[in-house]
């Protein structure tokens, strides 16, 4: 068996880190209690999903029996299932900026039409992703929905409408055959025939059947096509036929030249980074989103995750002067609980005067400036999950805690301003690219978020 590479290692801690914080388990369960009751819409609210459409004019444009179809493949939407399977960036895995996905091409048989309209999953641009949003809406050739965003055409590259089982509950049953699970890994099997080094990472053996699924999608019997890798990487893919033989695989000499291919979706190109965490032994079933738990771990069943009494979660051994002491949150405050309050009165006497505090005191008041924990509070953040992020310092420093001057604070601080800018998007009240600049965005001269610095899948 072949060791894996550097670079399929970072890989693989990279969408550990996603599943660590990206769809957080809350999101999840009121999504999904929503949408067992039928309330799609309260499903998006849920999974932080805009709907960008609206039923009654969609009928009014392309008939009332377009608007049911529409209607049905909403009620069916897991959106927190779409976002876990939604395109993200490296560093930090966040969502690719400034997509749009189509989920479902409906064609002029569909709405009685002379074009096709898709219903789209779109993200905003880098400079308005705070939040983490996802929107839905209704694309049909023209210029709809918010008229800032910068790419409102479909993706050919990046789109789902081909794999339905990535966002429609009733198709996740799909996705243990294609994304391959039923096959034992292609660890020392023959390679099909190529000019080109294959790496691990790369889902050659469902390129045929997934090839020509899309051949046919686009109305050709057989043909080449292009498998787009990041960057300048590109291959081209002959020999997709119904019969799938043995496929030949060659790199793209002339740059662009498969620009006139049909492109091979991207979830089609990578092994599923679910599946290759669980075949690394990185992640166990329990943290996977429970749809995808249920198609690749067949029989699975979740199991409660094991829960901390509340007093000691929130306290801490700190080594106080040659002692053990605790600290610990107290009426809602980070307080040390082995001193008392005269003590801790002379003690921030003594630290205004510039002399060196108790140990416990110096730890409290690093927790309020710069917490341990505050790597894990910036990634809730910047996927999103405001209230995570908020459990998690309150279970540091308690509710009623102020904050000082300090890292925890900038972080909580750009947020806001981030979601301000968000909120100018949406309104269509900001030039596109023009958004309020936060510290972080000064420090990383905004590439945190730029789309090539895409991460495989």
């Amino acid at each position: 068996m072949r060791s894996r590479t550097v670079n399929e290692d970072s890989r693989l801690l990279f969408w550990l880190r996603v599943r660590e914080f990206a769809v957080p388990p809350s999101m999840i369960e009121s999504a999904t209690a929503r949408r067992a009751v039928g309330d799609w819409a309260g499903a998006c609210v849920a999974a932080h999903v805009d709907v960008d459409l609206n039923l009654r004019s969609a009928a009014h444009a392309h008939g009332k029996e377009f608007a049911a179809s529409v209607r049905a493949d909403l009620r069916h939407l897991a959106p927190d299932l779409l976002r876990w399977h939604m395109p993200r960036i490296a560093p930090n895995g966040l969502l690719r900026p400034g997509l749009t996905i189509s989920l479902v091409r409906y064609g002029p048989a569909d709405h009685g039409g002379g074009s096709t309209v898709h219903l789209v999953a779109r993200t905003p641009p880098a400079w308005a992703d705070a939040g983490q949003r996802i929107s839905l809406a209704l694309w049909d050739g023209h210029r709809s929905g918010n008229n800032l965003h910068p790419h409102p055409r479909p993706h050919r590259r990046f789109r789902l409408d081909l794999h339905r089982h990535l966002w429609d509950a009733r198709r996740i049953g799909e996705l243990r055959v294609r994304s391959g699970a039923d096959q034992p890994p292609d660890d020392g099997r023959p390679a099909p025939n190529s000019d080109v080094p294959l790496e691990r990472d790369w889902a050659v053996d469902r390129w045929a059947a997934e090839a020509w699924m899309l051949l046919r999608e686009e109305g050709r019997a057989g043909g080449a096509v292009a498998v787009r890798l990041g960057g300048r990487r590109q291959l081209v893919v002959d020999g997709a036929t119904s019969g799938l033989p043995a496929l030949r695989i060659t790199a793209d000499s002339a740059r662009g030249g498969g620009s006139v291919l049909p492109v091979l979706p991207d979830v089609a190109t990578w092994v599923l980074p679910d599946l290759a965490l669980l075949r690394a032994g990185l992640i166990e079933a329990d943290q996977l989103h429970p749809l995808v738990a249920s198609a690749l771990v067949p029989g699975h069943r979740p199991v409660g995750a094991p829960r901390i009494p509340e007093g000691e979660a929130r306290q801490r051994l700190v080594e106080c002067r040659g002692a053990q002491h605790r600290i610990g949150v107290v009426n809602g405050v980070l307080v040390a609980l082995d001193h008392d309050p005269a003590e801790i009165r002379r003690e921030k006497l003594l630290a205004a005067l510039t002399g060196t505090p108790l140990p416990c005191l110096q730890i409290i008041n690093g927790e309020r400036r710069d917490p341990e924990r505050l790597m894990d509070i910036r990634a809730r953040l910047d996927h999103g999950d405001a209230a995570g992020a908020l459990a998690v310092v309150e279970g540091l420093l308690g509710p009623s805690t102020p904050l000082p001057r300090g890292a925890l604070r900038d972080e909580l601080e750009t947020a806001a301003l981030r979601r301000i800018a968000h909120g100018l998007f949406r309104a269509g009240l900001a030039e596109l690219g023009q958004g309020p600049v936060t510290r972080r965005d000064r420090r990383s001269k905004g590439n945190r978020a730029h789309p090539r610095h895409a991460m495989s899948r």
